[in-house]
């Protein structure tokens, strides 16, 4: 049976992708120091079979490599910057291994949500990498673990070999029948795209029991009234300004004219 999974309302999103080169241990570090109590994150698989926290299919956007992720071995990987295209305070930060992301955010204390982003061809051999890694660090652990994917059979590879660890079934619109969607794949959280869902459809998700996870949320205001409206929680890149937005108190209406 799964932990009850203990999902804050804000959760940072590629760690804290607009205050430091997304997806890298300096991104997880500065979610922590901003006050995020969970980060998500992407993983492929190097060519040699490594799961890697990486989010293209090709390095060219984020690292100083070109090419394919899936045509380039774990060790040629490792060599390249992953900090300097952001800025120069970040030259010489690498792409992390999954062990060692998962590491690093168990240590200081974050949840994590590993979405699962294989390469074409590769959704079975990427879970089964990413379940093995998961488990060697002790997954699921006390509710602060949550596998998610767009890709079914990611979601049907982890509920076979780790029945225990809580899994995400993510969408761009939330689904009709989103009942069935979840039991699929016995799945406990909703990730959707918060310009794709109403406030009406928002309400009724919440009324009909649904933890509904939204992304990609960097305006604070969008952020308070997506959490009022419903939803359980919102990813942003903007950890700082939402982790203080969320924590002050909501400004007074104003007095009617």
């Amino acid at each position: 049976m799964s932990p009850a999974l203990d999902l804050p309302p804000l959760i940072g999103h590629r760690g804290a992708a607009a205050e430091a080169p997304e997806n890298t241990l300096a991104s997880f570090r500065r979610a922590a120091e901003a006050g995020a109590r969970w980060v998500e994150f992407d993983v492929k698989l190097s060519a040699d079979g490594v799961p890697i926290v990486i989010h293209d299919a090709r390095l060219d956007r984020t690292t100083s490599g070109r090419g394919l992720v899936r045509a380039c071995p774990f060790a040629a990987i490792r060599k390249l910057d992953a900090g300097s295209w952001f800025d120069r305070r970040f030259a010489g930060e690498r792409v992390p291994s999954l062990d060692e992301a998962v590491a690093l955010c168990l240590d200081l204390g974050l949840g994590i949500n590993v979405e699962l982003k294989p390469c074409p061809g590769l959704a079975e051999t990427t879970a089964r990498a990413a379940i093995d890694t998961l488990t060697r660090h002790g997954a699921p652990r006390d509710g602060r673990v949550l596998i998610s994917s767009f890709e079914p059979r990611c979601l049907a590879i982890a509920q076979a070999l780790a029945p225990a660890l809580p899994r995400g079934h993510l969408c761009g619109f939330v689904p009709r029948d989103w009942p069935a969607a979840l039991a699929r794949y016995g799945c406990t959280t909703l990730h959707a795209n918060q310009l794709r869902i109403s406030r009406r459809r928002l309400a009724a998700l919440r009324a009909a029991g649904a933890r509904i996870l939204l992304y990609t949320v960097n305006d604070p205001g969008r952020a308070r009234q997506l959490l009022a409206d419903g939803a359980t929680a919102v990813f942003t890149d903007r950890v700082t300004d939402l982790a203080r937005a969320l924590q002050a108190p909501a400004a007074a209406p104003s007095p009617a004219q």
